[in-house]
Formats: C-alpha cells, structure tokens, sequence
C-alpha cells in the first residue's frame, strides 16, 4: 500500500461528515494499525453549551478517528472514503464531565480486530490537559452502503 502524504490531509478528506458534525481538524500520524488526529473544542458546534461540550462527545471524536482510519487506508487503496457505522461502545471511560472549549485534544486510535463482513473493534483515547478518556468501539462498514441501507430501512 502506498502511504498518503500526511501532511496534505485534513480530517474533512477522510472522514464522511461535514459542517458541524465534522469534529476533527487535522489527522498527524497514520499506521497500518492506528492513527492519531487533533482537534480544538468547538464553542460554535452542536454540542457546546455555555463554555463546555459534554464528556460523552469524546466517543463521537473516537468514532471520527476511526473513520478517519478508515478513510486514509481507502485513500490509499485508491479507493473512494464510505460510510461505516458505530456499533457499541464498551469500557468508556472519563476523568472529566465535560471539555473547556477552546481545549486541544489528541485522540488516538488502534484497530484490534478485523472480520472480513466489515465489523472492527479499536482501542480509542483521547488526551488533552486534564483530560483522560477510553473506550473500545465496535465499528461496521458494508462493502455497499446502498445495499445495507435499502436491506435494514
């Protein structure tokens, strides 16, 4: 496989969301197994409420990562970035309630397991100053996105 060159990536190219649901700003490090972004909290997002975002929103920017995973091995691949969806989350685990925006975060995630259906476990963390978190995501990607969604909806 042929590496991206990093440093041309933003997360927006990697991951499938946009505006305000697309929290991540910029992916720094990509392995064969993991990856590592960074992203300031927001005060003008969805989910910022005088000053603060609410701890829990730590499993979307896992689930962010993880696309972004995702997304970059795609790329590579020569292939186009797709929809993946976010099974469970297991272990979650917080030393803060909420986040300060304007606070700079590092999530780093670590793939585990892959099925060849397209369901994934990854460790996820996210750090920043005064903040710890973890949890185990299980995560599911369809090889057509069409398909799965005509066949459950």
């Amino acid at each position: 496989m042929q590496p991206l060159a990093i440093e041309e990536m933003t997360a927006e190219e990697l991951v499938p969301h946009s505006g305000d649901m697309s929290l991540l700003d910029t992916v720094v490090a990509v392995g064969e197994e993991t990856l590592t972004a960074k992203l300031r909290v927001r005060d003008d997002g969805i989910f910022a409420r005088d000053g603060r975002v609410p701890a829990y929103v730590g499993i979307e920017y896992m689930a962010q990562a993880v696309a972004a995973f995702s997304g970059y091995h795609a790329r590579a691949r020569g292939e186009a970035v797709r929809l993946g969806f976010l099974l469970g989350t297991r272990k979650f685990n917080s030393n803060i309630d909420s986040y300060q925006c304007g606070d700079e975060l590092t999530v780093e995630v670590e793939r585990l397991l892959q099925a060849e259906n397209g369901m994934a476990t990854f460790e996820c963390r996210v750090s920043g100053a005064g903040v710890q978190q973890a949890a185990r995501l299980n995560v599911y990607q369809p090889d057509n996105i069409e398909a799965y969604l005509k066949e459950k909806f």
